[in-house]
């Protein structure tokens, strides 16, 4: 057994397809703290921005429903220019670190 056996990969998984303009967009749906599930349901695909926008996380949930939150305000501020409020949520979070 070599150094890496003894380590086990855990994630959440957000993934999105696009195909002849029909898009599917999912996430796993559990939330963990080290080895045991505390929720097998969350909601972690959200619509945003009047249900122009998809959004997904995965982390911490703290982070990503103050993420969420930030997003959804920034969008509001930038008119839905999802580039652009990224690029400020970006900033924003860079700097409350």
């Amino acid at each position: 057994m070599n150094r890496c056996d003894s380590f086990k990969l855990a994630s959440t998984t957000i993934i999105a397809v696009k195909r002849n303009n029909q898009i599917a967009f999912a996430g796993d749906g559990q939330v963990t703290l080290e080895h045991t599930v505390l929720k097998g349901n969350a909601v972690k695909v959200r619509r945003m921005y009047n249900n122009k926008i998809l959004s997904g996380f995965a982390g911490g949930t703290a982070d990503a429903l103050t993420l969420f939150e930030r997003l959804e305000k920034k969008l509001n501020e930038h008119g839905g220019n999802l580039r652009r409020a990224a690029v400020e949520l970006s900033k924003e979070w860079r700097m409350d670190k």
